[in-house]
């Protein structure tokens, strides 16, 4: 295909000598060839049958297809990955290609994390999930049945192509996913995403994540609050079975967040009257799935990786969004009962 004929938006995650571009764009794929690392000789493309793409990486390669859904990332996926790149003859200076959605991304990732102890790759991100989220940040990781993401590692890309023209293609219900990752960034500084188009919205979602990653890449402080809504979001996965999208929880985990909030005293009623009117104008839902028990989300927030000393959430406030420990248990159970 030819290279785009509108300039793309180019961010850069500033990591010093680990610095990296995310370019957002209508057929920014055009520019994978060219965003090869220097001596890559070979390369292997992780992706997903339905991503109705033929990838040329302009490179000798070969094609490792995954399952869709989150069951895909687990750590037998990884081990067959890896034993099957070994077989082909894959060396550390070679680079994985992750061609797909965050589950894509997340399982490749962590491939590229682990295999020879770390070998180069590059995102092309296909849905709205991954370009605003999954495909930047360097965190990557597979679920146990205990919950999700709680194996993975930060390893970054080497360059990651948000290419906006795929999102033509996506179903609603994915397109949906990934607006509530969207809806996320509303409350981290992006309060003029609204009179955006879309390519400037993710844009300046790819902008917030970048300076967060920049300023803390390993999340031992601020990082923290781009999980904004994501101890219920994977709650409800775990617990639901992956009923919802991760998107449509991370939905109503954002209005979750604004009930806890709301009832330590930390925001009014029109500030959580606010999550509810973005996450309802991206036709998300704010309400808990009625089959899910309290017993077990609770239990289930204990396991989030955020936990160290009691139940850990990102809250809203007026000195914005930030990682709040210990919050009580009848504070949780009110604000589920706010969401049913």
């Amino acid at each position: 295909m030819p290279p785009p004929t509108s300039p793309a938006h180019v961010v850069t995650v500033a990591l010093g000598d680990r610095s990296y571009d995310v370019h957002v764009g209508a057929g920014v794929r055009a520019r994978l060839n060219s965003m090869m690392p220097p001596g890559a000789r070979r390369a292997a493309v992780i992706t997903q049958a339905g991503v109705g793409w033929t990838v040329d990486s302009g490179l000798d390669q070969s094609v490792f297809t995954v399952a869709d859904g989150e069951e895909a990332k687990s750590l037998a996926e990884v081990e067959r990955l890896c034993r099957a790149m070994s077989r082909a003859g894959f060396t550390r200076s070679d680079v994985i290609v992750a061609v797909g959605g965050g589950v894509v991304t997340d399982l490749a990732g962590f491939v590229a994390a682990v295999y020879h102890r770390g070998i180069r790759y590059i995102s092309v991100a296909t849905t709205l999930l991954a370009q605003v989220d999954a495909a930047i940040g360097g965190k990557t990781g597979v679920n146990l049945p205990e919950g999700k993401n709680l194996v993975g590692a930060f390893w970054q890309p080497h360059a990651v192509l948000c290419d906006t023209e795929m999102l033509t293609t996506l179903p609603p219900r994915e397109l949906r996913s990934g607006q509530g990752e969207l809806a996320k960034y509303h409350f981290l500084g992006g309060d003029d995403l609204d009179a955006l188009d879309l390519d400037e919205r993710i844009a300046a979602a790819v902008r917030i994540k970048a300076d967060v990653v920049a300023a803390d890449e390993r999340e031992g402080g601020r990082r923290a609050i781009l999980n904004y809504g994501h101890t219920l979001a994977h709650a409800i996965e775990t617990a639901g079975r992956y009923d919802l999208r991760h998107g449509e929880a991370v939905a109503v985990g954002l209005v979750y967040a604004a009930e806890v909030a709301l009832r330590l005293g930390r925001i009014d009623s029109e500030r959580v009257a606010a999550h509810r009117r973005v996450v309802s104008g991206y036709g998300l839902p704010d309400r808990l799935p009625a089959v899910l028990d309290d017993d077990e989300l609770l239990a289930l927030f204990g396991r989030d990786k955020k936990a160290v000393d009691g139940v850990t959430f990102v809250l809203d406030s007026d000195r914005g969004v930030e990682p709040v420990v210990g919050v009580p248990e009848k504070i949780l159970r009110e604000a589920l009962a706010a969401i049913r």
